[in-house]
């Protein structure tokens, strides 16, 4: 494999732009490859089935053109494939990312914790382990964000509409705030501002997306792959949808971030 080659990144549509910043901060000399596969979007409303074989199928392709690596830039999407993409990809590498449990149980004393996510990630065995897990570090609560990916995919990553759907989803919640908030999707930092808002300024914000990068720089480096030109790499957005507001909300949400 050479290590010129692209590392790509998949997401359910826009979300896994989250993670990708990550990634071109810490590797920009990599060349990135994202699909985001908004046209089956959202994933954490389908069943484990049709996540898993829609992932695995993006998986195939990705790596028949050419890519070194995969980022499932996705927690629905991990908890669904992982294990069978490391089963069905042996010899290459093929990172997940899961919902940012571990630093939000820790950041104090037995802290209330609540997690935002799709109703899928919620009921994978994969989150069930990651939340015995934590159980008796944290007192968890989960919070399934029904519409908000879909909104998000639509553009509406900031204003009125937006900040009426969380106060909706966190109605449930009035009177009982948390210490620590875990954005259980890569959708959600992409409105991190404005879910912020509603939970409290003083409330931290967990994602996994900053782990996610690191792990994928400590395997490229282990498996020999990562790419030492002396470069700024490039990145490729393409999405199912074929949208092309959808693939200049991607440009506009990456390019953000750099500014």
């Amino acid at each position: 494999m050479d290590k010129a080659s692209p590392i790509a990144v998949i997401d359910s549509g826009v979300g896994g732009i989250s993670v990708l910043r990550e990634l071109v901060r810490r590797m920009p000399n990599e060349d990135f490859r994202y699909f985001g596969d908004s046209a089956n979007a959202p994933y954490g409303e389908k069943s484990t089935d049709e996540v898993r074989a829609l992932t695995l199928s993006h998986a195939a392709r990705l790596f028949d053109e050419g890519a070194k690596a995969l980022v499932v830039a996705c927690n629905t999407a991990t908890g669904a494939a992982i294990a069978t993409l490391r089963e069905r990809f042996p010899d290459r590498v093929v990172i997940g990312i899961e919902p940012a449990l571990k630093p939000a149980a820790r950041s104090k004393t037995s802290p209330s914790v609540l997690v935002m996510a799709t109703p899928l990630t919620l009921k994978q065995e994969k989150f069930e382990h990651l939340l015995a897990q934590y159980n008796e570090d944290a007192r968890i609560t989960v919070l399934p964000c029904h519409g908000l990916v879909e909104l998000i995919e639509q553009g509406v990553v900031t204003g009125e509409r937006l900040t009426a759907h969380l106060r909706d989803l966190f109605a449930p919640l009035a009177g009982d705030t948390p210490d620590a908030v875990v954005l259980g999707c890569t959708h959600y930092p992409l409105v991190r501002a404005a879910i912020q808002e509603v939970v409290g300024e003083n409330i931290p914000l967990f994602d996994g997306g900053v782990g996610t990068a690191k792990e994928t720089r400590r395997r490229l480096e282990e498996a020999g792959l990562l790419n030492d030109a002396d470069r700024t790499g490039n990145v490729t957005i393409e999405n199912s949808a074929n949208s092309p507001a959808l693939l200049a909300l991607c440009r506009a949400l990456l390019r953000e971030a750099a500014e």
